[in-house]
């Protein structure tokens, strides 16, 4: 399949990375500067004790060649709407968009501009960041996607995809339930990048602190009961996977944290604020979340 992956940072740049690597036929739709820094230095990825150099193909705005049957968009929230423009020409009839987003609001933007027949969801779990150098730094060993049509229904599309996507050097799967498994990542997120950016510390330290752990599981509790009362109750296996990230001992980190303490911009919107839109339609309460929002909406509107 003719894969254009939209956006060649942490997270595209590493999957899209690892599918080059796989022999997949894979494309970047990224902007200008980018796609130079790219050609010069090629697109490397440093993982534990090891470091890949590949030389990608690149595209720019205005310059897609043609439709392609998969289509990763590898985004941030606040960049979702150019990036939506922008992939316009690369949609045929037949594209499978999977969004690499979090969060749910993009959701209704993809379907808005592209229709349900060709708009998927999906879901990633990657410990990255981009260095200084713009190279993809893999911090752990999680690199996780999973995907499928958004109703879970059965489409003829789903096997070449999933043969595109697998095998490719990271862990992979179709799933018939992906929105519960957006929603439940989204529960993670917010817990964690609210609760590292509200208290602007690892979460380690935050429950190595006096009152630590207790606020982690209280932030946890209230995005708990939002997805729940929304009518997407997280199941065992993720809510153990919270319970796991919110009491480590570890100086984890969200990606949230980590751009804001770079002075970048921050999905508080589409992570924290949508969050506490849900409560409020719910008649959840969620004050953590809220004082969490409040200060990401401070730190935006001033750097």
């Amino acid at each position: 399949m003719r894969t254009l992956v939209v956006g060649a940072g942490a997270t595209g740049g590493y999957f899209g990375g690892r599918l080059i690597q796989a022999g997949r036929d894979v494309t970047f739709l990224v902007r200008p500067g980018r796609a130079a820094a790219l050609a010069d230095r090629g697109l490397r990825i440093k993982g534990p004790g090891e470091e890949t150099v590949l030389t990608p193909r690149t595209v720019t705005a205005g310059t897609i060649d043609g439709p392609y049957d998969l289509v990763l968009l590898a985004v941030k929230s606040y960049s979702l709407e150019p990036a939506l423009a922008d992939l316009a020409p690369a949609a045929g009839t037949r594209t499978v968009i999977v969004p690499l987003l979090n969060g749910m609001r993009h959701v209704e933007a993809m379907v808005g501009a592209f229709g349900p027949e060709r708009a998927w969801g999906g879901v990633c779990m990657i410990h990255a960041t981009v260095d200084a150098d713009g190279d993809i730094v893999q911090m752990t060993g999680l690199h996780r996607m999973v995907f499928g049509p958004l109703e879970g229904a059965a489409d003829d599309r789903l096997e070449a995809v999933t043969a595109t996507l697998t095998g490719a050097g990271f862990d992979c799967r179709a799933s018939a339930a992906i929105v519960h498994e957006m929603w439940e990542k989204w529960v993670l997120l917010a817990t964690m990048g609210a609760a590292t950016t509200l208290m602007r510390a690892s979460v380690g330290a935050i429950n190595a602190a006096p009152g630590g752990a207790a606020f982690g599981q209280a932030l946890a509790a209230e995005a708990v009961a939002v997805a729940t009362a929304a009518g997407w109750a997280p199941r065992a296996k993720a809510l153990a996977m919270l319970e796991s990230a919110i009491s480590t001992t570890e100086p984890t980190t969200s990606s949230m944290y980590r751009d804001l303490i770079q002075g970048l911009p921050v999905e508080a919107d589409a992570i924290v604020g949508d969050m506490v839109t849900e409560a409020a339609r719910h008649g959840v309460a969620a004050p953590l979340l809220s004082a969490a929002y409040t200060g990401l909406s401070i730190y935006s509107a001033t750097r």
